[in-house]
């Protein structure tokens, strides 16, 4: 499949062929979402904790004598059952990452490239560079290519003067083409890829 490649001031610059391996697939609505909950899932920090029995501090006399009060028997009060005693099997700090093979990952990206190509969401840009350095120029470049939600996809190294322009731009995302994955390309409305990346990602899954 063919795309017009774009300047950042909105002029044509010629055309690119999309791989169909890549950009071409029909979308599988599992995969990706197994993909979103694979990464989802490894992000999480694991370190919610609660203290049980032996980790609170309390004293561990028993409360009152066994027998003769007329109340139920118990021991210290560091019970679960008591204000202030430990938590019956509470969480304890774990990693929450689930597995998923190499090449169902390496599938769910994609099919999320391809669903987005399917939904005509992906911009192909000749270059992501900035000369000044400035958010407000860039934003208005912005406009007139009508990206005000995107993930921008560069190259193996980004430009610094683009990179530090868009860092202030809400709800616009830039990474290099190492760090394309289906959560960011799901969560923003467009997929903005530079020539070079498009070059990348052919010469990553040929």
């Amino acid at each position: 499949m063919k795309a017009t490649v774009k300047t950042l001031d909105a002029g044509n610059a010629g055309e690119v062929e999309l791989s169909d391996a890549i950009f071409g697939l029909e979308p599988r609505s599992d995969l990706i979402h197994r993909m979103v909950r694979y990464q989802l899932l490894k992000r999480m920090a694991g370190t919610h904790m609660a203290q049980d029995r032996s980790e609170i501090t309390t004293t561990g006399k028993k409360m009152y004598k066994q027998k003769g009060t007329g109340g139920a028997r118990h021991g210290d009060k560091g019970v679960p059952q008591f204000r202030g005693g430990g938590k019956a099997f509470g969480p304890r700090p774990r990693s929450h990452a689930i597995e998923l093979p190499k090449k169902v990952r390496a599938l769910a990206l994609r099919h999320a490239l391809s669903a987005k190509a399917k939904a005509g969401e992906i911009v192909v840009l000749e270059k992501a560079e900035s000369s000044d350095g400035k958010t407000k120029s860039l934003k208005e470049r912005f406009g007139k290519l009508e990206l005000d939600n995107a993930l921008i996809i560069d190259g193996t190294e980004l430009e610094p003067g683009f990179a530090r322009a868009a860092r202030n731009i809400p709800n616009i995302d830039v990474l290099p083409v190492q760090g394309i994955n289906v959560y960011d390309i799901l969560r923003r409305r467009r997929l903005v890829l530079t020539k070079s990346a498009v070059a990348a990602l052919e010469a990553r899954f040929k």
